[in-house]
């Protein structure tokens, strides 16, 4: 959620901001401070007639102390009492309309997001394989290992099951990605997966994403699309000790998109799936600690990438393309062979102050304290990390020779060629 004492301070440079993601959302800042003016408006009244109500309470007590009569304090009490309800209620009544207009507007892009309309290249990193052959998807590569028809008999499309020494492959990855995220001074989290509304709203997928989310009415909770959603709320409401952060977390966890709107897209193998793996980083940091924080995130999406020997690109996120919460993002984009091109593999995202607003997450130094900013980065979203490995690590034969870094975590050192595979 945006701060409201910024949009007080500075109308004209929030509106700026806003327009950067789209024209149309500048217009909500002046409704905003109507709004936020009635209800300051409101309550000011109501504490001042409040102040009124307890002198006269105090005048009427001493009064039948003393035995007098104090039917006028009486009256005038309770007249006192009806306004300063009313004037509650009408309080009440303009935060709640002030907290609907600023619930669904987005954070403010960073001056450094790219404005777009495309995204900016940042850097490219290692180089692209020049095949002798006919490049191999990754279901051509994987033969019986990756079962998508069956996945499909089980749960409709866009399931698969995993099989033989992919899971090995996955299992390897997931450890080895975690020990270097604990090298860089995360902690690992295996965190609930399905959550109440506050979990999702706090993050910024609500409202926003609604069409991507699997939900459950029956018990009022949510399937996450992505851990940083339980992450963030590991320290809902609470007030952090400014001498502990940074506090970093890695949480691994299955993750659940209903790709709504992506019909007919990347509907082959596992790179578009309802269901898949992922290891997160999430960062609680100090304000002036968060642009440092986002480059070290990316520098460790690009150092797992490196170790994979994964050619791939960084691109700054145009500003009309970033999430309700991110002011800015970094996408690593993997090489693909069968697709001749770069695709997303992972992200990471400054969110500033936005999400520890919604979630009423605060940090105290001294006796002062202020909202921290929070960052969420992919370390490796499982499924798609498979299906690079595969692709970039293919043969002319087939066969798929897979990282070294791997092998020591139980991973195979290479994968036959899937015609050659027993059944």
């Amino acid at each position: 959620m945006l701060d409201l004492k910024r949009i007080r301070e500075d109308p004209q440079g929030v509106s700026a901001a806003l327009a950067r993601r789209d024209p149309a959302l500048a217009a909500a800042v002046e409704e905003i401070l109507e709004r936020d003016r009635e209800w300051r408006a409101a309550t000011t009244s109501a504490e001042s007639l409040r102040a009124q109500q307890k002198a006269r309470s105090e005048a009427f007590g001493a009064a039948r102390a003393k035995g007098e009569d104090a039917v006028e304090l009486r009256a005038e009490m309770q007249e006192l009492s009806s306004q300063v309800k009313a004037l509650g209620d009408q309080a009440a009544a303009a935060k709640q309309r002030l907290d609907a207009l600023l619930a669904p507007l987005p954070n403010l892009p960073d001056p450094g997001a790219a404005p777009g309309p495309e995204d900016e290249l940042v850097r490219e990193v290692g180089a692209v394989p020049q095949l002798a052959f006919e490049p191999r998807d990754h279901l051509e590569l994987a033969g019986e290992m990756i079962d998508m028809d069956r996945g499909a008999r089980l749960s409709g499309s866009r399931f698969a099951y995993l099989k033989g020494e992919l899971v090995m492959l996955e299992l390897a990855l997931v450890r080895w990605t975690l020990e270097k995220l604990v090298g860089h001074g995360f902690e690992p989290v295996i965190p609930p997966v399905l959550v109440r509304e506050r979990a999702l709203y706090g993050t910024g997928f609500l409202p926003d994403t609604e069409q991507q989310i699997y939900r459950l009415p029956e018990d009022e909770l949510f399937l996450v699309g992505t851990s940083e959603v339980a992450l963030a709320s590991l320290h809902d409401g609470e007030i952090l000790d400014s001498e502990r952060l940074p506090v970093r977390y890695a949480g691994f966890s299955p993750c659940f998109r209903r790709e709504a709107g992506a019909a007919g897209k990347d509907t082959r193998g596992v790179f578009r799936v309802h269901q898949f793996d992922k290891v997160e980083m999430f960062s609680f940091v100090a304000p002036e600690d968060s642009a440092a924080e986002h480059e070290r995130i990316l520098a460790i999406e690009e150092e797992l990438l490196v170790e994979l020997g994964l050619p791939y690109r960084v691109m700054n996120i145009a500003v009309g393309e970033l999430g309700s919460s991110a002011a800015k993002k970094y996408d690593c984009e993997v090489w693909l062979p069968s697709q001749g091109r770069y695709r997303e593999l992972t992200s990471c995202s400054n969110t500033t102050d936005y999400q520890a607003r919604r979630l009423d997450i605060r940090m105290r130094s001294g006796k002062r304290t202020q909202t921290p900013h929070t960052l969420n980065g992919t370390a490796v979203a499982v499924g798609r990390t498979i299906v690079a490995l595969l692709e970039n690590g293919q043969r002319a034969d087939g066969s798929v020779e897979l990282p070294g870094v791997l092998t020591a975590y139980g991973a195979p050192a290479r994968l036959l060629a899937a015609a050659s595979e027993e059944a």
